[in-house]
């Protein structure tokens, strides 16, 4: 429902004065409003105060701030003894201990405090805002308000709805949300929420893909940003979020989802948090970031002889702009008849023998689809974001395919221009199971109600700054491709990890659109 948003004259108590209680109030201040900032530790809300001070001259200096409005926002913000000090707020919010007991104790105590028209907020990432709101006499005025680190610069937030949240108040939070010019999204209170649940497969479908051996971290990483589009990799972000916070909360989501498969933490991340390997902030993850260390670099295999020619067979519409690459380096590309072995198109090299054939994976290993379709040299390619700017892609060669076969496949793709890293022979190679499996969880949100599919894919561009949402990609590629992967991928693992969702089942159906 409409709302308007509190008015700027209205006064926000913002408990906690860490990292982000700290942004929070900056935000909030920014926004014209009187902040009363709070920490139970001593010192610690006038350290907040000044580290605000501290991001406000930054702002400053680059040009993205006056000098006057921060100063104005900084007098806004009063640093506060006790709780009792908020008793006129109209808006509180936590950024405390994720604790729930911790959080609960705290909105017991300020329902003593506070109005009963006050709204109580959350920055949880992952507790039940319904569980935090039991036991108080007031419960309709809960909701969570996740911010995202850091409060200041990350557009995001979501409002998320316990099951006794009133919709005025959810409506007024999301108003406020934006109005102090971020971008809100509506959550029903779930495990994980939209991001923390979402985004779960971009994190396990890497440490699978690790744990058997497929490729190293670098060259996994160099795939997922390359070919991907993403802005870090997978193993690279890992490091930099912390693998006790990162594990914490995957394990959070799958204890939550009553230990679901598709959430299951990896025993890789366990082992490096059991070694204090947390990432960057303790100098060693999945890598070393001591002084003098030189990065790990990304496999790429050695150029290989360009073919002169090459068929393509069938439409291969999502890779349609690898064979422009082609034309446009100079290939001569024939045409010819789709082949029945691969309905989903694929591009034959000339060469040894019967020549290679280039497929895009669907979920099976390129030895399973050489079993399955008889074509012995074979090499699977992964999915990209844009084929026309990727510049590398991933491939794994059957058992069977040649070294001769193999390095015709190699110098063909290193003809578009592209760097090719080999992967071990897994299923579904990295961006392609992955993009399945975040279209899959994004498709699962919206048939539990959790939000909405525009929602989903806003909060995941803005949230996480994936290059695409799940859902609009999802449409991209065809619900049908992406229901074969995740089928191939069930069948490969026997796992239910990797089951449907009834919405992309029903989406590859009928081929309509999961994102709108």
């Amino acid at each position: 429902m409409a709302a308007a948003a509190l008015a700027p004259s209205a006064i926000v108590a913002v408990v906690g004065a860490g990292t982000m209680g700290a942004g929070i109030a900056q935000v909030a201040a920014l926004a014209g409003h009187r902040v009363q900032l709070h920490d139970a530790r001593f010192g610690a809300a006038d350290e907040g105060k000044r580290q605000i001070g501290e991001a406000l001259a930054r702002a400053v200096a680059k040009g993205r701030l006056a000098a006057a409005d921060a100063a104005a926002a900084l007098a806004r913000i009063d640093t506060v003894v006790t709780l009792a000090d908020a008793a006129v707020a109209k808006l509180v919010v936590e950024a405390i201990v994720e604790d729930l007991a911790a959080k609960r104790e705290l909105f017991l105590q300020l329902e003593h405090i506070v109005e009963p028209s006050c709204i109580l907020a959350s920055n949880t990432s992952s507790l039940s805002i319904t569980a935090l709101a039991a036991g108080l006499k007031h419960p309709a005025r809960v909701v969570g308000l996740h911010f995202f680190n850091p409060a200041p610069l990350m557009p995001l937030v979501e409002v998320v709805r316990g099951l006794t949240t009133a919709a005025d108040v959810a409506a007024t939070a999301f108003a406020t949300a934006a109005a102090w010019g971020k971008m809100p999204v509506h959550v029903t209170s779930t495990p994980g929420f939209i991001v923390n649940r979402v985004a779960r497969p971009f994190y396990a479908e890497a440490l699978r893909l690790l744990a058997e051996q497929a490729a190293a971290p670098a060259t996994i990483d160099a795939v997922m940003r390359d070919a991907g589009g993403f802005r870090m990799g997978p193993f690279e972000l890992m490091d930099l979020i912390g693998h006790d916070v990162n594990l914490a909360v995957t394990r959070g989501v799958w204890e939550a989802c009553f230990r679901d498969p598709r959430f299951t933490p990896s025993l890789i991340q366990q082992e490096l948090v059991a070694a204090g390997h947390l990432g960057r902030k303790s100098g060693r993850g999945f890598y070393d970031y001591g002084p003098g260390t030189v990065p790990a670099a990304a496999q790429a295999e050695a150029p290989q002889a360009r073919p002169p020619r090459i068929a393509v067979h069938g439409d291969g519409e999502v890779w349609a702009p690898l064979v422009e690459r082609w034309a446009a380096a100079g290939l001569v590309v024939d045409r010819g008849r789709a082949d029945s072995r691969f309905p989903e198109g694929a591009v034959h090299v000339p060469g040894p023998g019967a020549g290679t054939w280039l497929a895009l994976t669907d979920g099976r290993t390129a030895t399973a689809r050489m079993a399955d379709t008889g074509v012995r040299d074979l090499v699977l390619f992964d999915l990209a974001l844009d084929y026309a700017t990727a510049a590398r892609l991933a491939v794994a060669r059957a058992d069977t395919c040649s070294d001769a076969a193999y390095a015709a496949a190699t110098g063909a793709l290193q003809a578009a221009g592209l760097a090719v890293s080999r992967f071990d022979d897994v299923a579904g190679l990295a961006v392609m199971r992955t993009v399945a499996m975040l279209a899959n969880e994004a498709a699962d949100a919206v048939v539990q109600g959790v939000a909405d599919a525009a929602a989903i894919d806003l909060a995941m561009r803005q949230g996480v700054n994936y290059p695409r949402g799940p859902l609009a990609w999802a449409d991209a590629i065809g619900a049908a491709p992406l229901r074969t992967v995740l089928v191939n991928l069930a069948a490969h693992y026997g796992e239910d990890r990797y089951r449907v969702s009834p919405l992309l089942a029903r989406r590859a159906a009928t081929g309509g659109r999961l994102h709108g």
